[in-house]
């Protein structure tokens, strides 16, 4: 037990020599620092390429038409083709696995030519075509008005959603925006919503010079019929998107006679496959982060264990006394493991708060330059700290386990005799 003598003892054995117990200490400070940091560094990466997927769900795959590479009943090799909004409403019935299918069409593109005109102002934005389930794939902050509805799809409404950048290019400070109109490639629209990007990756700025349109009324302004430019398609959390794209491909060569065989007729990113790479691999480095950290951790511990043994050493005549005058050996061996634990503890609380400044310093400065790529947000979750302070209590038994028990095993008389 903790009680007030033993207290007094551990405190006087620890101050008998600073600078052996300082170094001592600055063993398991650093090893449990660098564990910690380590960790918050990986999750500093993991952050920031997981950053570069956008907010889009990564549980998803983009499909799109490229040409056939052989022929099929009749079709010659090389064929173009289109998707078509029927195979959109054959996927959702067939595949109940699928969560959204969202037909996509776009017009013009980033850095591309002038098409958008208000008043005097000309900009040049990617115009989409979309189905309102879009915003359930890729999520966007809506900061005026709304997002495209159902309703504007039936109705064919020519109505947009537009970037905050497309404000500033084509809008006066402090203008009014709802409700006013823009002339995409001849065609007036009226703004319903802005929205800006909820992520702050390298794509934001594009993000921000997008238009949204209803899928409905870009077909009809733009002559796009029936057709779709490409899909993009999410799958339940519970299924594996990667999972399904065999059936999602055999329906779509099926409705647009494609030979079965043909590998290059249709093209398609698995964003699933991409992101669980990734994940497979900060695991990894997770993994690595925790051996490197412990086994610098370990060098301290073995550093407490050998100062231990060089303290019982000393203490021979004491420890014999003591046994002298009736100490059992476990009240022996009790107080070597408490003065361990005790040096470990601390010294790797200070190695915790000191890694715990060190993150915060780093997140501070990230706040202050912005967006930096590949990296954000390093941060260790509490069940880290946990685990480090689990292997402290632990390292701190252990570093005294050998000495103490080297401790109990001497003799009495011997004890005494030792000069």
């Amino acid at each position: 037990m903790f009680t007030r003598d033993r207290w007094d003892e551990i405190l006087e054995a620890l101050n008998a020599n600073k600078a052996r117990t300082f170094l001592t200490a600055f063993g398991v400070f650093w090893g449990i620092a660098i564990l910690v940091l380590l960790l918050a560094l990986t999750n500093g990466l993991k952050n920031g390429v997981s950053a570069d997927f956008g907010d889009f769900a990564t549980n998803s795959v983009f499909v799109w038409t490229q040409q056939t590479s052989m022929a099929y009943k009749g079709l010659p090799k090389g064929r173009r083709f289109n998707f078509k909004l029927e195979d959109v409403a054959l996927l959702k019935e067939k595949l109940p696995a699928l969560k959204y299918v969202s037909p996509r069409n776009q017009l013009g593109g980033y850095n591309g030519a002038n098409n958008v005109v208000r008043n005097s102002k000309t900009g040049a934005f990617s115009i989409y075509g979309d189905y309102p389930d879009y915003i359930n794939q890729k999520a966007m902050d809506i900061t005026q008005g709304r997002f495209l509805s159902f309703s504007d799809i039936h109705a064919k409404r020519k109505v947009a959603v537009i970037g905050v950048d497309v404000v500033n290019n084509l809008f006066d400070k402090n203008e009014e925006v709802l409700g006013a109109y823009i002339k995409i490639s001849g065609v007036n629209f009226m703004v319903v919503g802005v929205f800006k990007a909820a992520n702050t990756n390298g794509d934001q700025e594009e993000d921000a010079n997008s238009i949204f349109i209803p899928f409905t009324a870009y077909a009809q302004a733009f002559n796009a019929s029936d057709n779709v430019g490409w899909l993009a398609i999410t799958a339940h959390d519970d299924v594996s998107i990667s999972g399904l794209k065999d059936q999602i491909f055999g329906i779509l060569k099926n409705q647009r006679a494609i030979h079965p065989d043909d590998e290059r007729a249709i093209g398609n990113f698995d964003l699933a496959k991409q992101f669980a790479r990734i994940t497979g691999l900060f695991s990894i480095l997770t993994v690595v982060g925790y051996f490197v950290g412990a086994l610098v951790l370990l060098s301290g511990v073995i550093g407490v264990s050998n100062i231990m043994l060089i303290v019982v050493k000393e203490r021979t005549q004491e420890i014999g006394v003591r046994r002298a005058l009736g100490a059992s050996p476990l009240s022996i061996k009790a107080q070597i493991i408490q003065e361990s634990l005790l040096l470990t503890i601390l010294s790797g609380l200070v190695g915790i708060s000191f890694a715990a400044l060190v993150i915060w310093v780093m997140n501070f400065v990230l706040d202050q330059v912005g967006y930096v790529e590949n990296f954000s947000n390093p941060t260790v979750e509490m069940s880290t700290v946990i685990v480090a302070l689990v292997i402290l209590v632990v390292s701190g038994i252990l570093a005294g386990l050998i000495p103490a028990t080297k401790a109990i095993q001497m003799k009495p008389i011997d004890a005494l005799r030792t000069e």
